[in-house]
């Protein structure tokens, strides 16, 4: 009984030892994302599941706005993330702040199948998973002639109807680098010029709006007429009025991109190179696409009109777009900020 009882006891402590082995190698392939955390039953269902069965990991997540969820990583250095989901206005702060590391695009076979827009938009770091637009967008029952151009919203026949987005939004410098244009001026070198086209444009608009659904809630009010927005507003605006339109810009659409990147500090850098070549695989492409969650970034998808209408899609919208030089933008924020509320705090 005693060498029965010492055999049992003995087991016990080696799958005790094994148990713990397990663990260690289960905790150490977690992955830790960091991202909004909007749309989780489709993410769940069209990407962690999935990833998690190729994998054999566990996934973890840090939800925030991207400012919350980018300064959190500062202040741990770089650490305690593996994937980091972040606009590209955002992302490019990571990148100045030193808080990325470079990716490794022979670990990253998808990126063969993405727009070349999005493969390395920030250089040697990550790439752009989704693609959208930023743009004018009217009332096609109210505003005749169509607007065309993004002079157009000067017009004088555009008094009073016009909403901009906030300065502190995604879109809002965009304002400022149109008004550039208008100038005929470089706004980062000739600020002065730019914001007095800036200033000219003021009674035009209505109202600055923050959100995409106090924007919505200004069309469907009937105040606004024309509007600054980006394209995955679309859809709402056009649930409030019916003919809001998406014009078709001569001087074309600006891209906005959302990017993935690794962090400097990652425990797990190459199960981090496995996830992003996942989410740029078609089929993961496919699938959010076609239920809403984000406009498709590869090549290889296919959509019907119906299901492409509501996203940036195709090689010919794509080339048709902008880029944004957030490094000058990002230097430039903090005095258009002092500068736009002198304007629109008068």
């Amino acid at each position: 009984m005693k060498a029965t009882r010492f055999t049992q006891l003995a087991t016990l402590a080696l799958l005790a030892t094994l148990g713990g082995t397990a663990t260690a190698s289960a905790q150490s392939k977690t992955l830790t994302i960091s991202w909004w955390g909007y749309n989780g039953e489709k993410m769940t269902a069209n990407i962690i599941d999935p990833f998690k069965k190729i994998c054999g990991c566990d996934i973890v997540f840090e939800t925030g706005n991207n400012a919350d969820r980018l300064n959190k990583l500062k202040l741990r250095d770089g650490k305690g993330v593996d994937v980091i989901y972040l606009t590209d206005s955002f992302s490019q702060l990571g990148i100045e702040q030193g808080l990325f590391q470079p990716v490794d695009p022979a670990k990253i076979p998808n990126l063969s199948e993405i727009y070349e827009l999005g493969r390395a938009p920030q250089g040697k770091y990550g790439p752009a998973y989704t693609i959208g637009r930023i743009g004018l967008v009217y009332d096609s029952a109210k505003v005749n002639p169509p607007v065309t151009s993004w002079n157009d919203l000067w017009r004088p026949d555009l008094k009073s109807s016009v909403s901009l987005p906030g300065i502190t939004t995604t879109a809002g410098p965009m304002v400022v680098v149109q008004a550039g244009k208008h100038a005929g001026v470089d706004p980062y070198a000739s600020t002065d010029k730019a914001f007095e086209a800036v200033e000219a444009l003021k009674p035009n608009v209505v109202k600055n709006y923050n959100t995409g659904s106090e924007l919505v809630n200004l069309i469907s009010t009937g105040e606004v007429r024309v509007a600054i927005g980006q394209d995955f507003t679309l859809a709402s605006m056009q649930a409030a009025v019916k003919t809001m339109t998406w014009a078709k810009l001569k001087d074309g659409d600006i891209a906005t991109l959302n990017t993935v990147n690794i962090p400097k500090g990652s425990t797990n850098v190459e199960l981090a190179h496995q996830f992003i070549n996942f989410i740029l695989s078609k089929d993961v492409q496919q699938k959010e696409a076609e239920q809403g969650v984000d406009a498709p970034i590869s090549t290889k998808v296919q959509l019907t009109p119906d299901q492409a209408k509501i996203w940036t899609y195709g090689a010919d919208q794509v080339s048709s777009l902008s880029r944004v030089d957030y490094a000058k933008m990002n230097a430039a924020k903090t005095d258009w900020i002092d500068r736009w509320n002198e304007v629109f705090g008068k």
